[in-house]
């Protein structure tokens, strides 16, 4: 009972402190999405054999729906699987706006936000370049808006709130399960689990990351704030997560054999990726 409380007390004041750090930033990148969310949808569509280059840079900007709308424009066959692979490895999800109200240094997030446009790209261009697929003709694309993650219609002001309310609830949660865990287990045993294992970490991570749900990048972020997380393993975890990006595709997309070939496509560049990474940092970063 005593490690229960002391939990909850640690996640609670933690929790606080970072709300309204977590409601500017998501006032930001609603702001963001509101001006310039039409215009980046419409240059990927537009970005032919360069799509994997316009998706890797675009889809690390945080908005709305982004990989969502990629499995669409995939699925009506406006972009190549290159393209989409290249937007789902660079996607950050909820990474950017925890590691900008947990103030992370500046240099750190822009080095993780790099690697996963360079690897990102590298990839897309890699499948497009093996699988010899042809730009697909021009489909009919729905406008969408993501139901989980985006209230676009509510105002900025709300939707803001209400994405702030949302993962705060999931902060606070993963937090009191991270503070349980390290009061009974201990945070240093905790860590040589994971932390010290470049080849398994990254494989868990990137199952947690499989999880199409704001909750894994949530989840695997802070565990790598709270040191329980490689440097590789955590960019494992973020590399494969696509956000709801993957549950869009299956619902969309007909061709099943097909998702499940983009679906092992991302978990294996994803792991491998932190793999290597892992490997060259010595397990951690």
């Amino acid at each position: 009972m005593h490690e229960i409380l002391h939990a909850m007390e640690h996640a609670l004041i933690d929790g606080v402190k970072l709300l309204p750090f977590l409601f500017l930033t998501y006032l930001a990148m609603e702001l963001l999405e509101h001006k310039a969310g039409d215009k980046v949808n419409a240059l990927v569509s537009r970005s032919g054999k360069f799509g994997p280059l316009v998706g890797g840079l675009l889809g690390v900007v945080p908005q709305c729906g982004f990989s969502a709308a990629a499995s669409n424009f995939y699925a009506g066959r406006v972009i190549t699987m290159g393209t989409l692979l290249a937007i789902y490895l660079s996607t950050s999800d909820e990474m950017l706006p925890i590691l900008i109200s947990e103030k992370v240094a500046p240099g750190l997030i822009v080095k993780i936000l790099l690697t996963k446009i360079l690897i990102g790209m590298a990839a897309g261009f890699a499948v497009d370049l093996f699988l010899r697929k042809k730009q697909p003709e021009q489909g009919h694309i729905h406008e969408i808006c993501e139901h989980e993650h985006c209230d676009c219609e509510k105002g900025i002001l709300r939707s803001a709130l209400i994405h702030t309310v949302k993962i705060a609830f999931f902060i606070l949660l993963i937090g009191f399960i991270l503070e349980l865990v390290f009061e009974v287990v201990g945070e240093e045993a905790l860590g040589g689990l994971i932390l010290n294992r470049p080849v398994i970490g990254p494989i868990l991570a990137g199952l947690v990351g499989l999880i199409p749900n704001c909750a894994s990048s949530v989840a695997i972020t802070e565990l790598y704030l709270e040191g329980a997380l490689g440097y590789g393993a955590m960019l494992a975890g973020l590399l494969v997560n696509a956000g709801v990006g993957l549950l869009v595709l299956f619902k969309v997309n007909h061709d099943m054999k097909e998702n499940m070939r983009i679906l092992g496509l991302l978990y294996g560049i994803g792991v491998v990726a932190g793999i290597v990474i892992s490997l060259i940092a010595g397990g951690d970063m």
